[in-house]
């Protein structure tokens, strides 16, 4: 090293060390609420896996087929689910199957009911989304491993880290496209709004939710896809689910395994991505 980095090198900044220090703190003094948090998630998540699991496999599968038809009226995307569901059973899958739909369903959800407000308000207040932008770049461009760290410190191994770490790392999408479509919002629609004595609140969900619906749909098909990537990288906390044999896979060399365990994500992503944009035609 030359002389100049030496000089830099010589006094390394302890940012190692502040932040050991700051999560000794956060453990030696509110590990109660962090394994509260992380208990009562546990509890919620597997209370639900356990009930979809009490119910005869094809149960479900009839379910969640007739859930596809009602919204999409289509008898080739029911009959595509059924099929695609089938042959998750026929793999020997279905229980981890249910464990990762439980998990992208809440994630997405938590996504969803977090993202939607915070891009509503930042699509009114152009200082909020001033402060906003850096930090959901931040969020976007970090490593997914790096989420790990300290959810993995505070809130320990197991299915309740992986919906959090899951949940920061899409709830950036639903923000974005909701604080797009508000802004999208012709104005010559809020101002026919206001002169027919519309109130803010009329004009929020009467006119720019309404306009605006294509595109938040669209974050949650996005909230949706970017749950399932997470799916295998959660499994390395802990988190249940198709990604814990993806993970034995690779560990093992188990190439049979790695092929069933993929094409089950592969085949609930499909699922997924088709009824969540069934929503989002409808709009169109």
């Amino acid at each position: 090293m030359d002389p100049v980095s030496d000089w830099v090198a010589s006094e390394k900044i302890p940012v190692g060390a502040w932040g050991q220090t700051l999560f000794d703190f956060l453990i030696g003094n509110f590990a109660w609420f962090f394994d509260s948090i992380s208990n009562g998630l546990r509890s919620v998540l597997d209370s639900l896996v356990d009930a979809l699991l009490w119910f005869p496999p094809v149960v479900v599968v009839l379910a969640i087929a007739a859930l596809a038809y009602a919204l999409k009226r289509s008898w080739k995307l029911a009959l595509g689910v059924v099929i695609g569901l089938l042959f998750i059973i026929n793999q020997g899958l279905w229980a981890e199957t249910v464990e990762t739909l439980v998990l992208v369903v809440s994630a997405a959800t938590a996504s969803m009911a977090i993202g939607v407000p915070i891009g509503i308000w930042a699509a009114h207040n152009d200082r909020v989304y001033a402060w906003l932008q850096p930090v959901l770049d931040l969020m976007q461009t970090l490593p997914t491993f790096v989420y790990l760290i300290p959810v993995l410190i505070l809130f320990g191994l197991g299915i309740a880290p992986g919906l959090i770490v899951t949940i920061i790392f899409a709830s950036p999408a639903p923000i974005r496209l909701t604080y797009l479509g508000i802004k999208s919002v012709p104005k010559p629609m809020l101002e026919a709004g206001a002169a027919f004595g519309a109130t803010r609140r009329q004009l929020l969900w009467k006119v720019e939710l309404p306009s605006a619906l294509p595109t938040i749909m669209a974050g949650l098909t996005q909230c949706i896809m970017l749950s399932l990537s997470m799916v295998v990288i959660a499994a390395l906390i802990g988190a249940d689910g198709l990604g814990k044999p993806v993970v034995r896979a690779l560990n093992t060399v188990n190439i049979p395994l790695g092929l069933e365990a993929g094409l089950a994500i592969v085949v609930l992503a499909i699922i997924l991505d088709r009824m969540a944009r069934i929503g989002q035609e409808k709009t169109k």
